[in-house]
């Protein structure tokens, strides 16, 4: 049952900052914790079932959780080149393109 309560803790936390921040990589450190507390859950019940259930769901939480990990860093390291900023609401904004002015 600690399990249990340290799970939506944990989900709470998360998503309160996915709603409060605007820095990418506060961000994905919210969407982290909201992966935690899903595989805590996951993993607390096949646990229940039996032991090699378990471990199966646990291996299998760890590789997909590094997977996205990986893939959302690569992605923030990509945005972050493009536009020269980590802050969500000036993503939104559009470029402002250099015009010539005839004379």
């Amino acid at each position: 049952m600690d399990f249990v309560i340290l799970s939506i803790v944990l989900l709470a936390i998360g998503v309160y900052g996915l709603l409060t921040q605007r820095h990418l990589l506060k961000v994905f450190i919210s969407i982290e914790l909201v992966a935690t507390a899903a595989t805590l859950n996951f993993v607390m019940l096949a646990s229940s079932l039996s032991r090699e259930v378990g471990e199966a769901f646990l291996i299998l939480a760890f590789s997909t959780d590094t997977c996205v990990s990986a893939v959302i860093l690569a992605l923030l390291v990509i945005v972050s080149r493009k536009y020269g900023t980590t802050d969500i609401s000036k993503l939104g904004e559009p470029e402002e393109e250099a015009t010539e002015v005839d004379v």
